[in-house]
């Protein structure tokens, strides 16, 4: 993994485990249901924005190796990404 990427994938993770514990508490003592859907809401922006570091550390590394060998690598490649998007298939 790249180091950036890794530093900042990393520190996102601890936001998010911090944000679940916070989930967890607010559910515990019965917070306004609409306080608790904008931190899980808040959750979800944090894990996509997690995604995004995830996805261009394998654009970077993984998949400009197997375009470059071509063939079947390259085909694993597209396969990988369209799964990752839901895109498999249609």
């Amino acid at each position: 993994m790249i180091d950036d990427i890794q530093k900042r994938a990393l520190h996102r993770t601890s936001i998010l485990e911090g944000q679940i514990r916070g989930l967890a508490r607010m559910i515990e003592n019965e917070d306004y249901c609409m306080d608790i859907i904008g931190q899980s809401r808040a959750i979800q922006k944090a894990l996509a924005s997690l995604d995004k570091l995830l996805i261009e550390n394998h654009l970077r590394t993984h998949v400009a190796h197997m375009f470059e060998s071509g063939g079947a690598e390259r085909e694993q490649a597209v396969a990988e990404l369209l799964k990752a998007y839901d895109f498999e298939g249609r």
